[in-house]
């Protein structure tokens, strides 16, 4: 696609000037403040705290370098991977070869627009000490990343991916605010196990060179300094455990350790399974904490090591800004404790809050989680409804997660392709198995059974028949003054949308339609969007911005880099991306830092 506004070629390459030169100079200025000790002191080159997807990119790097590392993470060998294992592998691209084949025309500089206007920085970004300041520039960063080499990159090891690219996160409705302009979510053949499985193969062959050592089940709870320098890792070893990927481990102490290495890299992740401090870091302007959540990650994803750098003075930043889903369901068949699982919606579905009310714009399904969030906060009540269409649910709604997506992630082509015709199999599962749903033929029906579910008998049935009625209205003519049919029009001219996420518009209670089904929408915890303060090498800062020799941080535990790329809001796709860059920043400069 044509960039008018600079000289794309130019402009990345500036801009990798300006990333590489700082993994340079903080390789220099590491490796002249770490204290002289001995080599037969170290353990390894290298420590690396968290298995997750940042923690495997960056021991990648270490490796292929020549370090030597030890990862280390508190589960057992089954969790390796972390959340990424467990996600629906979305990935944001900006003019990718997908985008072109749907006939979606990007840029890198409407990509940077619509993460500016989400992101919302605000604190301090020409203040080198404003917690904003390097997440500003690792946004800047990560822009010309998802433009340039990021697909080549990932494409160069294996990854593919489907070629209907989705539009998450549509906006609040203006050209420079919240959202995506375009669609650029693009789900990865194979889900999150295929986001994982290059660099898994690539510390596995660590482990067989004689590069990387895997010590499961030790946990970190303090970082060793020497002169000022973390130097090292202590923590506990725990018993052995057995348990399934993503069930909760036994926290049975059965020893102690103490490691040393010239750098240490945390990506522990971040607070989701924690709802104690997830409350506690919860920001007035979503309102009061949710008294009920559920919740989007294992149990492990507790925030311990975030506590623990800040001991060592790491300096952690915008604790405030984080990112749950409104849409989440109960899941019949959890795997760890509270466990939901996201509803991906199309734009369709008609959302009321508990007592009934049609939320406004741009509390629409797809279109801006946060405000939404807030929305249904100011209710006073944790959860909301989906009042929609059998017709609607067979072709809008997804599920996030790998296990999900069989047909995705199994790279069943069969499988995917019989979504033509049929809902897929876990989504009527859900409906069959699941406590949130109700189906009815009638709409009389329908709120009998809502009120049930709740026990509350907060929806009127001659309220709720009379604003879907309105709506049902605004579909007659091809023009309108509802948003969201104007929205669901507007999804219907773009070809993905039409292929695979956007039924045809049609009348809520049109009986062709039906049945009709209620979903009760749970708040759902994910994603920490603050956390520690790194610059564009991944080196940990303190408080009045000076890096901490030896101590870097990449993934979620930094904000997906500098201690809060996104700022307020997301524009989805960003999170796996984010491991994956700044686990790659950090790891490159950690080999260089120790380079001898």
């Amino acid at each position: 696609m044509d960039h008018p506004a600079a000289d794309p070629a130019s402009f990345t390459r500036r801009r990798a000037l300006t990333v590489a030169g700082g993994v340079l100079a903080g390789a220099a200025l590491a490796q002249s403040a770490f204290p002289a000790f001995a080599a037969e002191s170290q353990d390894a080159d290298a420590i690396v705290v968290g298995h997750g997807l940042a923690g495997l990119v960056a021991t990648a790097e270490l490796v292929a370098a020549g370090r030597k590392v030890l990862l280390l993470d508190q589960e057992p060998e089954a969790s390796l991977g972390g959340q990424a294992y467990w996600s629906f592998g979305g990935l944001f691209f900006v003019d990718s070869v997908e985008q072109g084949l749907m006939g979606v025309n990007d840029s890198r500089e409407l990509a940077w627009q619509d993460w500016q206007g989400s992101a919302g920085f605000d604190r301090g970004v020409a203040d080198p000490t404003g917690q904003d300041h390097w997440a500003y520039k690792w946004a800047e960063a990560y822009v010309d990343f998802a433009s340039g080499e990021k697909r080549s990159w990932l494409a160069g090891l294996g990854m593919q991916w489907f070629p209907i690219v989705g539009w998450a996160e549509r906006g609040g409705g203006l050209a420079d605010g919240h959202g995506n302009s375009v669609p650029r979510f693009h789900v990865t053949w194979g889900t999150g196990p295929a986001v994982v499985e290059p660099f898994e193969k690539k510390v596995r062959a660590g482990v067989s060179a004689g590069k990387v050592t895997f010590r499961f089940r030790h946990r970190v709870d303090g970082l060793v300094t020497t002169a000022g320098a973390v130097t090292g890792v202590r923590g506990a070893i725990l018993e052995p455990s057995s348990v399934a990927r993503g069930k909760p481990s036994s926290r049975t102490v059965v020893g102690e350790f103490e490691l040393r290495a010239p750098v240490v890299v945390v990506t522990s992740g971040g607070i989701g399974a924690n709802h104690d401090l997830v409350r506690k870091n919860w920001p007035a302007r979503l309102g009061t904490p949710p008294k009920k959540m559920i919740t989007g990650v294992p149990a492990h994803v507790d925030g311990r090591m975030l506590g623990i750098t800040e001991a060592a003075g790491g300096r952690i930043v915008n604790p405030d800004r984080m990112w749950h889903y409104t849409e989440g369901l109960q899941n019949y068949d959890p795997i760890w404790p509270d466990h939901g699982i996201r509803i991906l919606p199309g734009p369709s579905s008609l959302w009321f809050d508990a007592t009934g009310k049609r939320f406004n714009s741009p509390d629409i399904p797809g279109y801006d989680t946060l405000h939404t969030l807030k929305s249904i906060r100011d209710t006073g009540y944790d959860y909301s409804w989906f009042v929609t269409t059998n017709k609607i649910i067979a072709k809008e709604f997804a599920l996030s997660g790998s296990e999900q997506n069989p047909d995705l992630t199994e790279k069943n082509i069969w499988m995917l392709l019989s979504r033509i015709w049929q809902t897929p199999e876990p989504i009527e599962r859900f409906k069959a198995k699941g406590a949130d749903f109700v189906v009815a033929d009638t709409l009389a029906q329908l709120v009998a059974g809502m009120n049930k579910l709740t026990g509350d008998g907060l929806i009127d049935l001659a309220d709720l028949k009379r604003q879907i009625e309105a709506r049902d209205r605004e579909t007659d003519n091809p023009y309108t003054k509802d948003v969201q049919v104007m929205g669901i029009r507007n999804a219907l001219n773009y070809t993905g949308d039409t292929l695979s996420r956007t039924a045809s518009l049609h009348k809520i209670l049109d009986p062709s339609a039906g049945p009709l089904i209620a979903v009760r929408l749970n708040i759902l915890t994910r994603k920490t969007l603050g956390g520690l303060q790194t610059d564009l090498s991944g080196r940990v800062l303190n408080a009045s911005g000076t890096p901490i020799p030896g101590l870097y941080a990449a993934g979620e535990v930094a904000g997906f880099g500098g201690g809060g790329v996104h700022g307020y809001r997301s524009l989805e796709g960003t999170f796996l991306g984010g491991c994956l860059f700044s686990g790659r920043q950090a790891g490159r400069a950690a080999a260089a830092a120790t380079a001898t």
